[in-house]
This record gives C-alpha cells, structure tokens and sequence, in this order.
C-alpha cells in the first residue's frame, strides 16, 4: 500500500477530492492531512471522511525533528501538495526524492513563482489578455513552481471571462485530473 500525505492551507476541495478517490482502492491510500492553518477547512473535510489530520505551523514545518517523525508516524511514503503555500524545506526533499508534487492553477511556466497563487493567478491569465490556460502537475524542487512539469491540461478563456470565470473553469481541470495523475504516477513509481 502506498500511503498518501495530502498537504493543504485552505479550503481543501483538492484534498477531499483526492480522499475520496482514493477510498477503498487496493493500493493507495490517503493516511494524512497536513495543514499550517488550524482553520483551514480541509481539516474539517479530512475529519469527516475519517482520515488524521495534523496543524503543524509555518514555523514548525521547517523543524525536521517535528515533520519527520509524524510523517513515519503515518508511514507517508508520498506527498501531494493540494493548495500548500509554504515552500517545502530541503530536508523533505531529501527525505522524499521525486515524491513530492504539486498541482498550480496555470499552465507553467507561465504565472508560476512567488506571490502566484490562487485568484492572482487567475487575474494575471486575464489581465494578460490569454485566451487559454490550464493546470500543471509538477514535481517539487527548492525553486518555487520550479520543477519539472509532469502532467498539463489546458481550458479555453473566452473575452468576457471573469477572473473567477477562469478560476472556475480551472477548478473543473483540477477535479477531474489531479487524483488520476496522482494515481498514474504511484502506479508507475518502483517500490
């Protein structure tokens, strides 16, 4: 069984869609959910459907004598980065090499990096007068929607979208997406 850390910051559409995938399947399972908010929603969403939940905070999150241990705690073996906004520490990538992703609301690299989450994605895609953008799975590396794109799918953006258009029309790519790719790639990684 290979066993699944969801990491999250907020609301956690991505993460309950990813738990929900995953329940009963014969070899993956969500065993965390890791959130540097305490009232991050995806808290409550995990607790509902019966999966641990942990608050670690921003500062704590980068103390390997604290993540560490609740991670083997869990028997995490992977981590998905659904909505996360703190950078991973160096520590984890070493401890999890090609097993950290992340999914970003644009077509990387384009509106990826610092400050670039959420509707500021969104608001850029429009303000730059884009008439298509997407999802990216990545993996994670030390630079900041930097690390090799694994999977990409894309959406038109009609003239008179919204910002919140586009974040909607986005969203769908994420919900219907995500858990599989998630899935091809566990399947496909050697134990």
């Amino acid at each position: 069984m290979r066993n699944i850390a969801i990491f999250a910051s907020g609301g956690g559409t991505n993460c309950e869609n990813i738990i929900r995938y995953f329940q009963g399947h014969e070899q993956i399972a969500v065993s965390l959910v890791l959130c540097n908010r305490p009232d991050a929603f995806a808290l409550e969403r995990a607790r509902r459907l019966g999966i641990p939940t942990s608050v670690v905070g921003k500062a704590d999150f980068n103390r390997e004598e604290i993540v560490m241990p609740l991670l083997r705690q869990h028997h995490v073996d992977f981590i998905v980065l659904a909505g996360f906004l703190l950078m991973v520490p160096h520590f984890l990538l070493e401890a999890y090499p090609r097993g950290i992703i992340n999914i970003h609301p644009s077509l990387l690299p384009k509106y990826g990096g610092r400050g670039m989450w959420g509707m500021h994605v969104h608001e850029a895609v429009k303000a730059a007068g884009d008439t298509e953008t997407g999802m990216t799975v990545h993996w994670v590396s030390e630079v900041c929607d930097g690390g090799e794109i694994i999977a990409q799918f894309s959406t038109l953006v009609e003239p008179d979208d919204t910002p919140e258009d586009i974040a909607a029309r986005e969203h769908v790519l994420e919900m219907e997406h995500f858990p599989r790719v998630i899935e091809e790639i566990l399947l496909n990684i050697e134990h």
